[in-house]
């Protein structure tokens, strides 16, 4: 039974990626050296991550997800803003924020939690807040150089021309790579 790293997640427009790349470049250069970027095209929303996973569980997955998009329409989000997590005085995530239809986003993915959960999949303690990962922050940067990555993220300025048209959602597959993962759709489903 062979394992493999799995997440449903929505994906991005290719015009917004390349918006992405550009923050990117101007946050490299004015940050410090801490954090590692985030290739824009690897990047997407996460609705569920799943971990390692039995490839035989992949069809009961696509199920819990057809019938977790029943119902759900197509909707639109906007990308703007620039933060950290758990704050900016401590930095650990980059993230760009999502708005919009925020709303059906947060139903559709709160189904993939209850639907997925009935197949053995543990709920996520944490509260749902869709946003775009762009850079994860080393373990070993200072404090100092935190609180200055933060006060950057506050200057910064940035909302996307591309809106996020969700028009499907995606189970993928992760692999782990040196250079970064590397992620493959396996399967795909239609909104309505």
């Amino acid at each position: 039974m062979a394992l493999i790293r799995a997440f449903i997640a929505v994906e991005l427009p290719e015009g917004l990626k390349t918006e992405l790349t550009g923050l990117k470049s101007l946050l490299k250069k004015t940050s410090p050296p801490v954090v590692k970027w985030v290739d824009p095209n690897s990047i997407h929303i996460t609705l569920k991550f799943f971990g390692e996973i039995s490839e035989d569980s992949i069809d009961e997955l696509m199920l819990a997800l057809e019938e977790s998009a029943q119902g759900v329409p197509l909707f639109k989000l906007e990308v703007s803003d620039v933060g950290a997590f758990p704050d900016l005085r401590r930095a650990q995530v980059v993230w760009v924020g999502v708005k919009g239809e925020v709303d059906k986003i947060a139903q559709l993915q709160q189904r993939i939690e209850s639907n997925t959960e009935q197949l053995g999949f543990p709920r996520e303690s944490r509260v749902f807040t869709p946003h775009l990962t762009i850079g994860r922050v080393r373990n070993e940067a200072s404090l100092t150089e935190r609180e200055r990555l933060g006060k950057i993220l506050t200057e910064t300025k940035f909302t996307a021309l591309t809106n996020i048209e969700t028009a499907a959602v995606n189970l993928m597959k992760s692999q782990l790579m040196p250079t970064g993962a590397i992620y493959t759709c396996i399967g795909q489903v239609k909104l309505k």
